[in-house]
Order: structure tokens, then sequence, then C-alpha cells
């Protein structure tokens, strides 16, 4: 019998509460009847409000006088120009139809003077304008989506949206795809549980190897990400089990549930399919991707999956990857192989996410010439240019395993012909596992803002793709951009994530996606959404989360070595849990030093993989960044650091402030009881616990193991053991 949901859900970032002040007003939604359900939520959402809160819902046949009898004016209008721009006098271009709705006049009265409707270039997909003039606030839109992220920009204004002096802005998303992956398996893995890498309970997806009966808690989830733009998400683990490789053939009515509750939101299911799927569950001999068995096969189960879920987004895949099968296995390249799958999806415009994460996992360890860092730019750089326009390639942010410190990707800068999306790790396996407080916004605005190529773009710039219009290469035209994508945090547990203060992560990967460039603000607006605007508490949240990445940093692994977790389950310090392994995570500590030579000139030449000036930059331990000093070289305990300090009393230091920090942090917490809700309270002041715990122990191993290692004694005289 298939296991149910009963405990309640937080309402994270949208509590009844936000929309009190669009749902106490007169709110005029105006969408036409072929606008489809993304637009049918817009209006569900302000009949809630309003029925909620005493305003009123207007719809149906308006005239000009209805609306402007209004507060609010919601409507898909298709183009607007500008009053005073020249967007105003241009007519839309050849062959574009203006909307006609019948309320179109109604809503030109509402913003005469501002907006001309039916004038200028289309809006984008998911753009709105956000206005106020004559005393109403208006959300104008060219599509449901945009009409639906409007409304949701409403909500996070609250209240001074709605009576603030005359404006408009315009908004539209950065990033063409803002995905989540879920590493879900439909049944209990056996190793990794049933959401791999989760930490927040099980599947609200899946449960004894089909989807749930109740839906109830997706149909929440689905809002909740509709409202900040998320527009895909994976429905299953990228590490493809034998169970999980049916929901491409048997199951596909499972998926047809889910993608029936995401679609009204505005966001398009994909699946995780194993490349060995011609030979697992279709009976055929091999999985060649040249062999045209194979690709009539995937032309056949694809063509299946659209006549059950239309508007299905494609498929995700790890192939030749950590024991994944892929085309490697027959002579084949990832070319090949991504390609194969972009041809059976191409009639349908379906998308494949090809991840690049690809290294050998059975490394020797005692062959310093192999270096897992270089895998990726090795397998793929090569390829740039041979991958389908529907290909995606899936690259994470570092060239590791999404570590606190590591130097982006060299391959995001390295394929102009190619489809990139940079993929991120909003669920917590190498920064604390949502047992510990670690706001990860920052790290990920690092990230985005890092000048990686030669002309100075950025890894958010080379994500979101170049404007319309440019060439890269000669004559050839960019491909459409690819997105940001992260593995999700969620699971079942009452406050989603776990830890309720990891919903700010949640948060903050689709603001970032959107377009929001400040993790400060968008930390700001998650905690007034979600905990009220009591300034106590807004100021403690603020202290527990603002430098709590850096906090983590300090009291785990130094100067970018990374891992130094134990092994399988990634929890807790382990020194060499892995230095003596297949896996190629090492930091090669002895007695005189620390750190991996990754060189050109005496290393594995890992930084020729950079463009300049970053090739040359790390190339020197005279310029390398402190913060990445051992992901690059290896160096004496005495080698002083751009700080000042050297190499070994960083070490000491900051993992004895670390744990200071995460006491105070403990400390700021509990001066809130009763300013936030019990329950809430009650389970951060635990995983606090936890989090002071496990950073005493890493401050202790940490120190005691390099003391023994180097011989030299802390100078402040701090115990070590």
């Amino acid at each position: 019998m298939t296991r149910r949901l009963a405990r309640p859900a937080h309402p994270m970032w949208l509590p009844d509460e936000a929309l009190r002040p669009l749902g106490s007003r007169r709110v005029l939604v105006a969408v036409g009847p072929d606008d489809g359900p993304v637009a049918q939520t817009v209006v569900d959402e302000v009949a809630a409000a309003t029925s909620r809160f005493g305003g009123v819902l207007v719809t149906g046949p308006v005239t000009p006088e209805d609306a402007l009898a209004c507060d609010v004016v919601l409507a898909i209008v298709g183009s607007a120009g500008q009053v005073g721009t020249a967007s105003a006098t241009q007519p839309p271009p050849a062959g574009y139809l203006p909307r006609t709705d019948s309320y179109v006049p109604a809503v030109q009265a509402v913003v005469d003077g501002l907006l001309v409707l039916g004038r200028g270039a289309p809006m984008s997909p998911g753009m709105f304008g956000l206005a106020r003039h004559d005393g109403r606030t208006v959300v104008v839109a060219g599509d449901a989506a945009g009409l639906l992220y409007g409304l949701h920009e409403l909500v996070r204004r609250g209240a001074p949206a709605l009576t603030c002096p005359d404006d408009v802005v315009w908004d539209l998303p950065v990033h063409q795809v803002r995905m989540l992956d879920h590493w879900d398996n439909t049944v209990v893995h056996p190793v990794m549980g049933q959401v791999e890498r989760g930490y927040a309970g099980g599947s609200i997806f899946w449960s004894d190897g089909r989807v749930r009966d109740d839906l109830t808690r997706v149909a929440q989830y689905a809002r909740l990400l509709g409202s900040v733009g998320i527009n895909a998400v994976g429905l299953n683990n990228v590490n493809v089990h034998a169970a999980e490789a049916r929901l491409l053939t048997d199951h596909l009515d499972d998926v047809a549930r889910l993608a029936d509750v995401f679609r009204p939101h505005g966001i398009r299911v994909y699946l995780s399919v194993s490349f060995a799927s011609p030979l697992t569950v279709g009976g055929l001999p091999t999985a060649d991707p040249l062999d045209p068995g194979v690709q009539d096969w995937w032309a056949s189960a694809v063509r299946r999956v659209y006549e059950t879920v239309p508007d299905f987004g494609g498929f995700v895949v790890k192939a030749d990857s950590e024991g994944q099968p892929g085309p490697f296995a027959y002579g084949r390249d990832h070319a090949d192989g991504a390609n194969l799958l972009a041809r059976a999806l191409a009639p349908f415009s379906g998308t494949v996410f090809w991840r690049a994460f690809v290294y050998d996992h059975h490394q020797d360890w005692r062959d310093r010439s192999t270096d897992r860092a270089r895998a990726a730019h090795d397998h793929f750089t090569p390829l740039d240019g041979r991958f389908d326009d529907n290909v995606v390639l899936q690259v994470k942010y570092g060239p590791m395993d999404f570590q606190t410190r590591e130097p982006v990707s060299p391959v995001i800068a390295a394929m102009p012909r190619t489809r990139l999306a940079v993929e991120l790790q909003v669920t917590q396996e190498y920064t604390g596992q949502q047992q510990h407080a670690v706001y990860l916004g920052p790290q990920w605005d690092e990230i985005l803002r890092f000048p990686l190529a030669e002309d100075g773009r950025t890894v958010g710039y080379l994500a979101a793709g170049l404007p319309v219009g440019t060439v890269h290469r000669g004559d050839d035209p960019v491909p459409p951009a690819g997105g940001l994508v992260a593995v999700s945090s969620v699971g079942d547990d009452e406050f989603w994530t776990g830890h309720p203060l990891a919903q700010a992560n949640l948060y903050a990967f689709a603001r970032l996606a959107w377009g929001e460039e400040d993790p400060d603000a968008v930390l700001d607006e998650w905690i007034g959404l979600t905990l009220g605007d009591d300034p106590a508490v807004r100021a403690t949240v603020h202290a527990v989360l603002d430098d709590s990445w850096r906090t983590y940093e300090r009291y785990t692994a130094p100067l970018g070595v990374g891992f130094m977790v134990r092994p399988g389950h990634h929890y807790g310090p382990d020194v060499d849990g892995y230095e003596y392994t297949p896996w190629g995570t090492y930091h090669f500590a002895d007695r005189d030093g620390i750190g991996v030579d990754r060189t050109r000139a005496t290393g594995t030449g890992f930084t020729g993989q950079y463009a300049a000036p970053w090739r040359d930059v790390y190339e020197s331990v005279e310029t390398c960044p402190d913060e990445l000093l051992l992901f690059f070289h290896h160096v004496p305990y005495t080698h002083v650091l751009h700080s000042g300090t050297t190499v070994i009393q960083h070490l000491y230091d900051t993992h004895a402030d670390g744990y200071d920090e995460v006491v105070r942090m403990a400390s700021a917490w509990s001066s809130i009881e009763g300013r936030v809700p019990q329950a809430f309270f009650d389970r951060v002041t635990q995983r606090l616990a936890e989090q002071e715990r496990s950073a005493r122990e890493w401050r202790d191993q940490l120190r005691s193991a390099f003391f023994r290692r180097s011989g030299i004694a802390d100078a402040t005289g701090r115990t070590i053991y």
C-alpha cells in the first residue's frame, strides 16, 4: 500500500499573510480563454487571497469603468510601448498578431498616459511590467508565465507596491532554463536511501515504486517553485536504478500525473534516463548510439512519452560516470551519445541535459599524473561544435564535486559553440547536510560573477547565453542559452529542507537564476516573507546566516583543499578518508607540506585549461588567491599567505575561530525565542546544537592532525590534543 504524507507542510516563503496586501483589495485579472492553466493559476491565487482577506476578484467582460474601479490590474496584453519612448510609437513586427481580447480597451484606460497596448515589440517569454499609475497598481505581461511571475513580484514587494509613487519597472528572467534536479529514487536504495544526497526525509513524489496517491504536497511545492520562477524539474535520480529506468516505459502514467501538477505553475518535467535503456528495458542486444535499431528504439520510446505528456521537457543523462553506462562502452564519444537522444527528442522540441561529470573513479592513488579536476575539460572540449542544438551540456560549477571552495570549471568558458548549463547544489552534501546553517547565496553569487572568459564575461553571462544576433566564431550563430540547474534539497520533512533556515538556499537559487544580483537582499526578502517584519528576528537571522558559508569553510577544509570528509556519507571530518582511495580526491599532506600541484611547470597541467589571465594567476604561488592555494599548489606549512600568516597558523586560527562563530550563531538564535513559531525555533535550535558539536569535532581533529604532521605548534598556545 502506498505510504501517504501525514505531516503538514510549512508554508516556506508563501504564508497566507504574504498575500494580505493584495487580497484585501479589488483586483482585476484580465486573461483570455486560450491562455491556459498558468493563467488560471493567477486567477485562482487572486480568488483565494481576496476570499481570505476581504477583497474582490474581478474577471470576465469588463468596461473601462469597471477596470478604473479596481485597485490592482493584472493582464496579459502581448506587447506594450511605454509612453515617452520610441516603443510607444512603433507597431509590432510584421507577422505578430496583437491581442484583441475584449478586456484590452479596459486595461488601456487604466494605463493611459503610461503605456500604449499593442505597440512595440512583443514581450519576451516570462517578461512582465510592474507599474504604479494614477493610484492603481498594474502588472502587464506578454504571456501567462509572465503574469504569474509578475503576480508574485507584487506579493514579494508587499504593501509598498500598492501605495508607492508612480513608476514602472520591467523584468524578465536572465536564464532561459531555471531547473531543479531531484535525485529521488522510486524505491528506497539500500545505500543512498530514497533521496540520494537528501537530508530532509523521503521523496515527495514516490513511494513503493510508484507515484504517491496523494499529491497535495507536490502541488504545494509546484506553487512554491512557480512563485520564484523555476520552470523545469527533473523527477528522478541521475543515477538511474532498475526501478527508475521503467519510468520511461512502464510507468509513464506516473510521469503524466506529476506533469499535471507542475503544469499550472509553468513548470515542465524531465526524466533522468539510463543510456543503457535499449538493453535493460528494451530487450535489444546493444545500446550503441550509432546502431540503427538503437536509434529507432529511442525514437519510439520518446514518441510514447509525448503521447502521454505532450509538454514533456526532455531527458537528464549521467553517462560514463561513477558506474553509469555510456557511449564509451561502444567506442563512441559523448557527442554521439547526446545527439542520439537529442534527435529522438527534436521532433517534439525536447531537450537533453547531458552532464559533464565524467572522470575516472578507479584512479590509482599512487599516480600523481592523473588529475580528476582535468577530466571534464579533457573529455568534452574536443567535442565543441558537435552537439545538436537541443543538447545542453550540464557542467558542475567547479572541476571536482560541489566543494565548499573550488575554482570555477574551465569548461564553462571553453566551449563557445555548445549550449551550457551551470550546475549548483542546493542540497548541502558537502556544506553541512542541512544539519548546519549555511547560506549558499554568497557562494553562488561569487561563482556567477566570476570573470572566467578571456574577454571578461562572467560565469553567469556564459550560462545565460550571448545577446541574440551576435557571433562567436566566424558567421556561426550563438547557440540558444543553457541556464542554471541545481540539485534540489527538499523531502517530506515538515520544513521541506530539514533545517528551516536551509529554505533560504532553495529560495536564493531560484532568485539568482531569475537574475537577482544581491544575495544579501535575497536573504532579506526570504526572511520578510517567511518570518515577518520583526526587526529583531530579521537582524538575528542575518547574524546567523550572512557569513555562514565562510564560517563553515573556516572550520572544515582549508584554502581550497576540499574533501577531508567521511567517505560514503560525506558528513563530518576524516582527514585521510579519501586519501588512499580510487576517487581522485587527494590533499597529499605529509610532514613537509600540503596541497595538489596542478601547475603546468611541475604538476598535472590543470592550470593550462584556463583562459588568460587565470591560467597564469593560478600557476604562480605569488598570484594564486589564498582561498584556492592548496587546490593548485603543494606548499610547505611555513609558506606565508597573502594575509601575512603561515599555512599552518591559518589552519589553526580558522578552525578555532570558525567554531567560536558557530557558538555565537547559536547564542544569537536563542535570543528570539517567542518571536518565531515555536516548532521553527526548536528545529533550528536542535540543528545549531549539532552544528556546534560537529564544528568542535572539525576544529579538534584538523588542528591535532596537522600538528602531528607538521610538528609546528599553534603560536597562540591554544589547546591541541
